[in-house]
């Protein structure tokens, strides 16, 4: 059984995760840390990682960036790994994150979708047939009307996954508005659409000559994600220092 420590665990993910760990009987959460210790859960809950005596084979992050410098301090000071989900990090703490692999196993990823990870791998071998047979390619992605950033880091990891697979030739272009010319040949475009409460999709246009193809990933709610963290936990357990993605874990 693996023992986890759910950084965060009183959040939105948090909470997702600890209810779909409550279901698997391969993994279990033996202590918490939140600023919130008010609410009830059925593990110890710690008000930062610091205080956290408890010890387990991996920790899972949701938390805020804010939390991420104690918890790299922790996970190399404890020899534990992490399944690092929190966003918006500085390039300091990014940086922070890479020495920190020197030392334990970090698994970070634009996102902990199975699916998303697998559609990263389809667009290598589309791209690789298409890309020079006078394909033009695009990528819309829609979220919800909360979500701030635009394009999303998802539709950047495609993006950046079809680009190499070009030696980097693509130019990404987010506004046509003030352009008033032709597509040129080098270009992949990106769309944001917010509205409603949409979870996220994403759709990958290879548009050819008489001929369109669509590759499209739809999140329906956020325990995709959850199951993704989950799935990287178990993958992490064991593994030498060094950065892991969520390619590592579905190949």
């Amino acid at each position: 059984m693996v023992k986890a420590i759910m950084h965060g665990c009183n959040g939105h993910m948090g909470r997702v995760i600890t209810d779909l760990i409550a279901q698997d009987n391969d993994i279990e959460i033996v202590a918490g840390v939140d600023a919130n210790t008010e609410t009830a859960n059925d593990y110890p809950v710690f008000s930062s990682i610091d205080e956290c005596d408890v010890s387990a084979d991996v920790i899972i992050d949701f938390a805020v960036a804010a939390a991420v410098d104690g918890l790299l301090d922790y996970a190399v000071k404890t020899q534990t790994p992490v399944v690092l989900c929190t966003t918006g990090l500085s390039d300091e703490q990014i940086k922070k994150m890479e020495e920190a692999s020197k030392e334990v196993a970090i698994l970070k990823s634009a996102n902990m979708s199975l699916g998303i990870n697998t559609l990263v791998k389809l667009l290598r071998t589309a791209t690789d047939v298409l890309a020079d047979r006078g394909y033009d390619i695009e990528i819309v992605e829609k979220h919800h009307n909360l979500k701030a950033d635009a394009p999303s880091g998802t539709a950047y990891l495609l993006a950046d996954s079809i680009n190499e697979v070009k030696d980097g030739k693509y130019e990404y272009i987010f506004d046509r508005s003030q352009r008033n010319q032709k597509r040129a040949e080098n270009e992949l475009g990106m769309s944001a659409v917010r509205g409603g409460n949409i979870v996220g999709e994403h759709t990958v246009i290879y548009a050819g000559t008489d001929e369109v193809i669509e590759i499209k990933h739809t999140a329906y709610s956020k325990a995709v994600f959850g199951k993704g963290a989950i799935d990287a936990a178990k993958f992490l357990v064991g593994k030498s220092a060094g950065m892991y993605d969520m390619s590592d874990v579905i190949d």
